[in-house]
């Protein structure tokens, strides 16, 4: 069985990888396309300004380097696909590779900020009944 080819829009990622960036912007939707738009920020210039450094370097284990950013609301664009960046959270850098399927979603989007509320037994303290919990 063949491998599905991926597809953004009717493009495959060689199509929109050789493509200008004013005609990647037109494929996105409105929210996306209206900041593109706009021009890009000084912290998103500098994520791509980062990328062009580390185009063909690995580190010494033979992974790619990881791209650390804050820039949550960077937008995943066609020339991004297969790097890895670290995202930070507010707590942590969140390795991320890009796949195609990405495109056009925000960094922000693959770095949860909020975790997952696992609750438990009562402590000591908890409500009044608690105080009649005998501790282990």
């Amino acid at each position: 069985m063949a491998r599905k080819i991926f597809k953004f829009r009717g493009y495959t990622l060689e199509e929109l990888q050789e493509m200008s960036l004013d005609e990647v912007i037109e494929l996105l939707p409105s929210r996306q396309r209206r900041s593109l738009k706009r021009g890009f920020l000084p912290r998103q210039e500098k994520v791509l300004d980062k990328m062009e450094k580390v185009k063909d370097m690995k580190n010494d284990s033979g992974r790619p380097i990881v791209i650390k950013t804050h820039c949550r609301d960077m937008i995943v664009l066609p020339n991004m696909v297969g790097y890895t960046f670290g995202i930070y959270n507010g707590q942590e850098f969140v390795e991320v590779t890009i796949q195609p399927e990405m495109i056009g979603c925000y960094f922000g989007e693959f770095a949860q900020t909020r975790g997952r509320v696992q609750h438990g037994d009562p402590g000591m303290g908890a409500t009044r009944s608690s105080m009649f919990v005998p501790l282990k």
